[in-house]
Order: structure tokens, then sequence, then C-alpha cells
């Protein structure tokens, strides 16, 4: 739609709003309503948005350690710029449109803490050499049959899991909850964000989706606001939906996996495709998948950002352990899918549901290009077989602590993502560190209350 016709659509719209968001640096969506009057007078402009977004944790805790804001600066008014292009019509909020926006400093350029912004830089990056990454992140996700309320009664013990039992690929299943199911396929597709398929995954409650691959800006709107669509779809059926990395250590984690492939600008060519290639992979997607090998380790907390996230990486879980590759392989970090000249991706499977999208597929995207440029040879055979005892290439940071140690210090990380960057977000990973550190847990009161 053009922006008459969007503008024209917002004039006519009975409630009179609109929805706007934008997330923070864990992906949490962040939003207010404003009036229709008010949107038309920043839709060229800019619209204030307190930049405690960037100076506080998931919780609303105000971090202690970081520059960018804080009580040091009084936490002003930082300024957003409504994208256009991603208007969309809220189906469960009878077509409210909806649109994402960008931090932006008064001369236009992008806020170093902002990660939608920083997905843009590593898309220039890319563009700069003549590409068109395209990309998809697929989620699997617990649904409980809860509510906020319930659950904090609860204290997040004990939930009633949607459906009973370990049981993926169910038809039965999505039969036992249909209308959540199909409610959930309908209204996403009519919020612009297409589903390819939606199924029970292994696990009580659990489902997963995959969303049709697109240009990777626009890949990263489509997963962010699924994961808040998916809540808000739930809550209109008594459900409450997370996508926590792991929930119960005697149950599958649940992935984020991000596929992705290059393209070239002109010829609209899959640039990982080779027909000539024993296996169809092309130099270009070899050197693509050396240069994630090697820029994992120096990125890990933007793939893993959780103290959570690294439950989900254990051995024998579904989830990678190993800095390893392999062709069809789902025990390794990477996944090579090559296949015929459409189809032919790779797989990320060390990507948790609990991710940021944006910084997620940035740094996918961002060690791949950098395989590219330093010209990195795939010198690592491919894992065949079982990639966690493949430990030739090394292995993943075991928790937060160590991950993000590794990416503060990291000469990579900087050269990737900028210097500010790191340091604001590497201060944010600390910060959660921290929070956990100093918790009282039900297993350190089970294990020594009463024996020590």
């Amino acid at each position: 739609m053009t922006t008459s016709e969007i503008l024209a659509y917002i004039k006519q719209h009975p409630s009179g709003k609109v929805k706007v968001a934008v997330t923070d640096i864990d992906g949490v969506l962040r939003g207010k309503y404003i009036a229709a009057e008010k949107f038309a007078s920043v839709v060229e402009g800019r619209l204030g948005f307190c930049d405690v977004t960037f100076g506080w944790d998931m919780g609303d805790v105000v971090y202690d350690n970081v520059k960018y804001t804080g009580w040091h600066t009084g936490y002003p008014d930082a300024q957003v710029k409504i994208d256009l292009s991603t208007f969309r019509k809220i189906p469960w909020e009878n077509d409210v449109p909806f649109f994402l926006g960008d931090f932006v400093m008064e001369d236009d350029t992008a806020v170093y803490t902002c990660p939608r912004q920083l997905l843009r830089k590593v898309l220039n990056d890319a563009v700069s050499l003549g590409f068109t990454p395209y990309f998809s992140q697929e989620f699997e996700w617990f649904n409980f049959a809860e509510t906020p309320d319930t659950a904090h009664q609860k204290k997040f013990q004990d939930l009633t899991p949607l459906t009973p039992g370990m049981f993926g690929y169910s038809i039965l299943r999505s039969a036992l909850k249909n209308e959540f199911m199909s409610s959930l396929f309908e209204l996403l597709v009519k919020f612009d964000i297409p589903v390819e398929g939606l199924h029970t995954e292994t696990g009580p409650g659990v489902y997963e989706a995959a969303i049709k691959y697109a240009a990777i800006l626009p890949a990263a709107d489509q997963a962010v606001l699924f994961k808040t669509a998916v809540k808000e779809i739930a809550y209109k059926h008594g459900i409450l939906a997370t996508f926590m990395a792991k929930i119960n250590e005697n149950l599958p984690g649940c992935s984020g996996h991000v596929h992705q492939s290059l393209w070239d600008q002109d010829s609209k060519r899959n640039l990982f495709y080779d027909e000539q290639d024993p296996h169809k992979m092309s130099a270009l997607m070899k050197s693509y998948i050396a240069g994630q090998l090697h820029c994992l380790p120096h990125i890990l907390p933007m793939i893993a950002p959780t103290v959570n996230s690294y439950k989900r990486l254990v051995e024998g879980a579904w989830a990678p352990t190993t800095l390893t590759w392999g062709i069809d392989n789902r025990t390794v970090a990477l996944r090579a899918l090559p296949g015929n000249s459409k189809a032919t991706r790779l797989e990320t499977r060390v990507v948790g549901s609990d991710t940021n999208p944006y910084l997620a597929l940035a740094a996918c995207l961002s060690a791949g290009l950098y395989g590219i440029r330093h010209q990195l040879s795939l010198t690592k055979e491919a894992t065949i077989g079982n990639g966690y005892k493949d430990t030739s290439n090394g292995v993943l940071p075991q928790n937060l602590h160590m991950a993000t140690q590794q990416m503060k210090q990291s000469a990579v990380a900087k050269e990737l993502f900028g210097e500010s960057f790191v340091e604001h977000f590497t201060l944010t990973r600390e910060w959660e560190w921290k929070q956990y550190a100093k918790a009282v847990t039900d297993w350190e009161l089970k294990r020594y209350f009463e024996i020590i």
C-alpha cells in the first residue's frame, strides 16, 4: 500500500488508534497505542519513546552497568522512525493498524543499541558484496492450559500442559485442541506472517511452526511478531505460551533454528547451489559455513542469550554442543541442506526459541559473511553420525557467563558489530548472569537445606 492509502485506512478505521512497537535488547516487543491523528503527525517525522527501552532488562529492572542510558542521563526520550513497510492489520483486534519502528539519532543515523538497526547494518554489508540474503526462523514452544494469573499463583510449578504426553507430529493431538491450532494458522497468515507448517512436537503441549522464507529484514520482523502474536492468540483461548529454551530437564528444549541462503542481486540465483559439486554446495556456501564455525564462539550470546539457553544446549537433547557441521544431520551445529537451485540452504541449529530474532539473524549472516570476506576454506570435514561425539573442532561455551566473556573480549565480534554494540550487549548479558548468580533456587534448597 502507498503512504496515502495507509493513512486513508487509518483515518477511516473505527477505533481511531494505531499500535506501534519496537523491540528491546531481549527481543521483547515494547509498544503503545497512539491516536490516529497523532500518527498522521509523526508518520514522516519521529515518535518519542523513553530510552529506558535499552536501559532495563526483561523484568523492567534498570541496569546499573550500561553507558547508553541510566539515572546518569535522566532517561530522556529516544526518537523512533516508523517503518511504513511493516504495516499490518491485527486480525484479533478488529484489524487495528500496526507498525514497527527503528531507533534513530537526530541526523537519522542508527542508535547502536537498536537490534533492528543492527540487522540493517549487517544487511547493508551483504548488499555491498552483491548478495540478497533470504532467511527464515522456525520455532518450537510449549502451551499450557493456564493464564498469567494461575501461572503466578502456582509459582510456575506443576502447570497443566495443553495436551499430555510425548506426541510429535500427532494428527490426534492436533485434533484435540484444533480450535486453537486452526486459529493460530489462520490469524498468523492474516497478520502477514506466512506459516508454511504447524504441527505438534515431542513433549506435552509443544507446537512447532515454520515461517516462509523472506528477505532477511522482513523475515526478522515476521519472527519477532510471530512470538508475540502466538502469545496474544493463546490468551484468547485461555492458553499460556512460552518460548523459553528449556522448561524442564526431562523434556526437550525449544529451538529457533535459522534457515539461510544468499542470492545474487542481478541474476536472482541461489549462490549456495552448485550443480557440479558432489554435494551441490558452492564454494561460497562452504566459506559461509566456515565463517559460522569460526565465529560461533565469539557471538554465542546473540543466539543463546539467556541463562536458560544453555540448559537446552546439552548432549542428546536435539540441540548441538559441538562446533560441527554436517549434511542433513540434526546432531550438529550447522546442518547443510543442499538440494536444488531453489531450496539449498544452511540451518543454524544452535539458535533457541528464546532469542531476539533481529540479533539471531544478524549474528548468523554476519558470521557467514566473515567467512566469505576472509576467504575461509571449509577445512573441517562434515560430521557423519553423532555430532555430540565430534569434538575435533571444539565445543560451545557452556554457560552465559563463559560465552559473554568470550564475546566481550572478541576482536571478531567487534569487527562484525562495532565496539559500541558489543560493549552494551555484553554488559546486559553480564547483568543477566549477575541476577541469576545471586538467586537461591529450588534445586539448592532441596539439595542442601537439610543435609548440610
